[in-house]
């Protein structure tokens, strides 16, 4: 499926018993202090996750204590140097150099991230480390954020905006601003798995016509819970009225979003990407939405990220673009924070739950 086809060691989350050290430490706890694992957290990661690390009494960590700048490559390779596991987020390349600096105590590597295009999976699991990440606690942030790109997208609330604060707000006028509407719409999946069921769920109360999907197969369980009907990609593309993606990024879909998909579109669909940057060519995008191809784009991720602020997408009233927010709740960023953290804990004690396919 697209929506994550690579295989990955999950990491179950499990309730800990915790130990918190407060005032002075004694010279015997610093000495077991001393003795326990190593851990380097790449970012300073919500509290929950902060939390579960100190007072579980199994773990010495250190991390690069800022949330607005990445920890630099050159610092990063030497603060991974010797430790037994690794707390990254999607910023970070994990790649040989990386594991070749920190060398063989590394045995586990924990993702703040549903997606794992960051990772080399193929020297994580030539070295035999355990890759722990955090699906499922993002669905719901994600699929509310898409489905809100969407309604700002199709309704033009961006260029609505800056034309009242700019004085552009004259006389009623009886087609300016106008949008397009979800009634009796036909809403396209590229990819369906637990997001894009999410995004269903969400829109079918706007009096959605039709869910159609796409995928390397058809997934009749999920599909069964939002009634969506498996097409082929051409007819994703040239039926769908919203077009969001929901793949995950890899070989096979990468720029699947591209010249031949969009010159099949209606010159009023509007496309949503929620997913990763890569599974869209950017240049055939640009060429789609400036010549009126099609009508509207909304992206939360791109290639690179951040994007120039010289990039021609940017140029343009009907892209929308975001700056990778779509699981940037409080609620979520705490949730895969503490899930990250006991899946390293877990990690660490050997604990596995089952493989993603």
């Amino acid at each position: 499926m697209w929506c994550g086809r690579v295989a990955l060691q999950r990491i179950a989350v499990a309730p800990l018993n915790s130990l918190r050290i407060t005032g002075g430490l004694p010279g015997t706890v610093q000495r077991e202090m001393s003795s326990l694992p190593r851990v380097y957290i790449t970012r300073q990661i919500p509290p929950e996750g902060l939390k579960i690390l100190s007072e579980s009494g199994q773990v010495q960590f250190d991390l690069w204590d800022s949330d607005d700048v990445p920890v630099p490559r050159k610092e990063l390779l030497q603060k991974v140097k010797g430790v037994d596991a690794l707390v990254c987020v999607l910023t970070e390349k994990i790649d040989a150099e990386l594991l070749d600096a920190a060398g063989p105590n590394l045995k586990v590597l924990s993702t703040m991230s549903v997606g794992f295009d960051h990772l080399s999976l193929e020297e994580l699991k030539k070295r035999g480390i355990r890759v722990g990440y955090t699906p499922d606690v993002l669905t719901d942030s994600v699929a509310e954020l898409t489905v809100a790109l969407l309604l700002t997208t199709s309704r033009r609330l961006i260029e609505a905006t800056h034309e009242a604060k700019s004085g552009g707000w004259g006389t009623w006028r009886t087609l300016w601003l106008c949008g397009y509407e979800l009634a009796n719409s036909t809403v396209g999946i590229l990819g369906l798995g637990r997001i894009g069921v999410a995004i269903a769920e969400r829109l079918k109360p706007f009096k959605v016509k039709k869910f159609i999907y796409t995928d390397v197969a058809p997934r009749p369980e999920l599909a069964s819970l939002i009634d969506a009907e498996y097409v082929s990609m051409d007819e994703l593309a040239s039926q769908s009225d919203f077009l969001t993606v929901c793949c995950a990024l890899t070989p096979e879909t990468k720029d699947i979003c591209n010249k031949d998909l969009f010159s099949k579109m209606k010159n009023t669909s509007i496309f949503i990407n929620t997913s990763r940057g890569g599974v869209v060519d950017q240049e055939d995008l640009y060429e789609a939405l400036s010549s009126g191809q099609i009508a509207g784009a909304g992206l939360d991720v791109t290639v690179p990220e951040p994007l120039p602020t010289s990039h021609p997408l940017f140029t343009l009233n009907n892209c929308v673009i975001l700056p990778h927010i779509a699981s940037a709740s409080y609620s979520t960023r705490n949730a895969m924070s503490a899930l990250a953290a006991n899946n390293l804990l877990l990690g660490l004690k050997g604990q596995t739950n089952h493989l993603k396919h």
